[in-house]
């Protein structure tokens, strides 16, 4: 789960680097209008796009159930769903934050657009937000995120606690090792799978298998290495060891176009499994939003090979796994 390390735009760097300078204490919520406040705590956690991955845990229980489950199961395990998302992006800008607070002087004007710069980037490295705010709104969704979790199912809380031990991992590999993207992969999977124990406390191994590979092979193809795409010039002057540094560009975009391929392909091969002959209207819309979000955007990259077309890449596969919750919700209801 790869993040960029800048913000949205010219005004909010001036303000970062105002903030800064002025300590601790420019962060303090009594200097601040709620809004002002508030907008800097989505920044931390990303709430833009928070909001998009949880199509990928609604998606997975939908697809195993084939109906959708209870209200009282939807309702608690979109609101846990919700906190361990918010904590966890929280929690890597918090370890992130030296390294963040060395690409302060990114030119920020070549992030617009991008999604998760839409609030602004990396609130508590700016100095916009003190660290005891972040851990404290970090550690506020978390114990939500466990509560919620185990009265979904006990095995959740296990899950949501991997997730978040393996997201120190990821930032403590940034100039490690490029193999981190597979962690990055794993990471992304485990709303699914969690999602999935919540309905079914005895999943299919092979069934789950599959639907683990499919968010596993989008979330390295859609999402992390078309962000270290973008930070390819920042990585290299960083000595980082993120796949487009060490493949370089072209092949990296390859790398992207292989794994995308196979996330339609195993879309398409979950719908056959959980739903046989039926899905066929659903495989093929299925496969046009792979089209239009995975792989025209990917073609266009492998064209172009420019940092805009990189970001859209990572906008438009970011709305991937809610396309396939419309397609699935669809089905559990015709």
């Amino acid at each position: 789960m790869k993040h960029l390390r800048v913000t949205g735009g010219p005004p909010a760097a001036s303000a970062g680097r105002s903030s800064a300078s002025a300590g601790p204490g420019a962060a303090s919520a009594g200097q601040l209008p709620a809004s002002d406040l508030a907008r800097r705590f989505v920044s931390l956690s990303r709430l833009p796009h928070v909001l998009l991955d949880l199509a990928t845990p609604a998606f997975a229980a939908i697809l195993w159930l084939g109906r959708f489950p209870s209200a009282h199961t939807m309702l608690l395990g979109l609101a846990t769903a919700f906190a361990g998302y918010t904590a966890v992006y929280a929690l890597n800008d918090l370890v992130d934050r030296q390294l963040d607070r060395e690409k302060m002087s990114t030119d920020d004007t070549a992030r617009r657009g991008y999604l998760d710069a839409i609030a602004g980037r990396h609130p508590v490295a700016r100095g916009l937000l003190t660290r005891a705010q972040g851990w404290a709104w970090m550690l506020a969704w978390q114990v939500l995120a466990v509560v919620g979790a185990f009265f979904l199912r006990p095995s959740c809380v296990i899950i949501f606690l991997a997730g978040g031990a393996l997201e120190v991992l990821y930032c403590s590999l940034y100039r490690v090792t490029p193999l981190r993207v597979f962690l990055s992969g794993l990471i992304k999977t485990l709303g699914g799978v969690a999602a999935v124990f919540a309905v079914d406390p005895a999943p299919d191994p092979a069934l789950l298998l599959v639907l683990v590979l499919l968010v596993f092979f989008w979330e390295m193809g859609g999402q992390n290495i078309p962000a270290d795409w973008t930070d390819i010039d920042e990585d290299t002057g960083m000595r980082a060891r993120t796949v487009p540094v060490i493949l370089g560009a072209r092949r990296a975009t390859i790398a992207i176009l292989v794994c995308l391929a196979a996330a339609i392909g195993l879309t398409l091969l979950v719908l056959a499994l959980f739903h046989g002959p039926d899905a066929l209207l659903f495989m093929a819309c299925a496969a046009l939003a792979g089209a239009g979000l995975l792989m025209y955007p990917t073609v266009r990259l492998l064209q172009r090979g420019e940092r805009a077309s990189a970001q859209s890449l990572f906008n438009l596969a970011s709305w991937y796994p809610l396309a396939l919750l419309a397609i699935i919700a669809t089905r559990a209801v015709v």
